[in-house]
């Protein structure tokens, strides 16, 4: 009969060594050796534009457009004494500020701020104009002797009571008109 053969399928095989990892210094270097920081991440790279300015930056022209604004509520404001004359001085200074960084180069309105301070000079004049008026007005209605009055009277409600009347009666007849108190 027939020896068995190796290839038979009883035959125990021998099966082959699996295959062994190259001896240590892998052929491929590793790439998170130990650098200048033990156990930390690599520097990062540097940043693709360095070297360039940051791009510029848009003219600043607020102080001019402020000029102009403060000094047109200025010149709105110029009957009240207080509202022309310190606005218009306001106006006038930011303007000579906007002025200056328009030669700086800075802002690129220089008529606007121009325009604040002309605006901030005619406020300051029509200012100084009301107060000529109202001095004038002061004194046409008598509100002088209605102050010298109140200062005779004292704390004595009589007669601060009686500078009043004589008050509204000069007022009345100098002016034609009837004063009658709201309710």
């Amino acid at each position: 009969m027939t020896e068995p053969s190796e290839t038979s399928p009883q035959a125990p095989r021998a099966m082959p060594a699996p295959p062994t990892a190259p001896p240590y210094p892998y052929p491929y270097p590793n790439p998170y050796q130990a650098g200048p920081y033990p156990g930390a991440y690599p520097p990062a790279p540097p940043q693709p534009y360095a070297g360039y300015a940051p791009p510029p930056t848009g003219p600043r022209n607020g102080l001019g457009v402020a000029a102009l604004v403060i000094a047109i509520v200025a010149l709105v404001s110029s009957f009240s004494v207080a509202g022309g004359i310190i606005l218009g001085i306001v106006a006038v200074v930011i303007g000579f500020a906007a002025r200056g960084r328009v030669k700086r180069g800075e802002a690129n309105n220089g008529g606007v701020a121009l325009a604040g301070i002309i605006l901030g000079f005619v406020a300051i004049i029509v200012g100084l104009a009301f107060i000529a008026v109202w001095v004038g007005v002061f004194n046409e209605v008598g509100a002088g002797d209605y102050i010298d009055c109140l200062q005779k009277a004292g704390q004595d409600q009589g007669e601060v009571q009686k500078c009043a009347d004589q008050f509204r009666q000069s007022v009345e007849n100098r002016f034609s008109v009837t004063l009658t108190p709201t309710p």
